[in-house]
């Protein structure tokens, strides 16, 4: 499993895993709210998303990821809303493609991202915010020891509406032997049956 900043060249992947996985992820996905009358709000390409990606890191506010698996585009992960100040926080979000969901992608590619954020950029906290039924998703942090904070009300555009989530969240004193050593240590052994 890699993680890696995203490429203009990845287009033909990421496109063929995400159109496989539309209705995967369409609840999960971020939407638009609607344009007020007389505006329209259009999606954007894949290089236009890209191209607003590399601004916003180049800019030191976010760092965009795919996730590959087995040498294969497998997904994608986005540290985003990058603070610094007294702060030092950002957020994560990812999706992965349901073909390799369940095999410990996404939780490797989160505490990568982490330990990034935590050792080489220097921010002192990271969150994740989950839809509450999107069980998936929890597993992921849930198996990485982030905790849960609370519930934010309608706080992202989701699939049409405006949707509750669940905040997780980590501090880099709460993860001093780093993210990956903790998600290697609480896997399960492949010479180990576990019941």
């Amino acid at each position: 499993m890699t993680l890696r900043p995203i490429r203009m060249r990845d287009q033909r992947a990421w496109r063929e895993v995400n159109r496989r996985n539309r209705e995967w992820l369409r609840p999960w996905e971020a939407t638009v709210p609607p344009a007020p009358p007389g505006h329209m709000v259009q999606r954007p390409t894949y290089r236009q998303m890209v191209r607003h990606l590399r601004h916003e890191a180049h800019a030191g506010r976010m760092l965009p990821f795919v996730v590959e698996y087995e040498g294969r585009l497998a997904g994608q992960l986005t540290v985003a809303g990058i603070t610094w100040g007294s702060m030092c926080s950002a957020h994560i979000g990812y999706w992965v493609d349901q073909a390799v969901a369940g095999r410990g992608v996404m939780p490797t590619a989160v505490a990568l991202a982490v330990d990034h954020c935590f050792r080489n950029v220097g921010l002192h906290r990271v969150e994740v915010c989950i839809r509450p039924e999107n069980a998936p998703s929890r597993r992921v942090v849930e198996k990485l020891g982030f905790r849960e904070e609370g519930l934010r009300p309608r706080y992202l555009h989701i699939d049409g509406a405006w949707r509750d989530h669940l905040v997780f969240a980590l501090t880099a004193d709460e993860v001093p032997e780093g993210m990956v050593t903790r998600w290697h240590r609480g896997r399960p052994r492949p010479d180990v049956p576990h019941k």
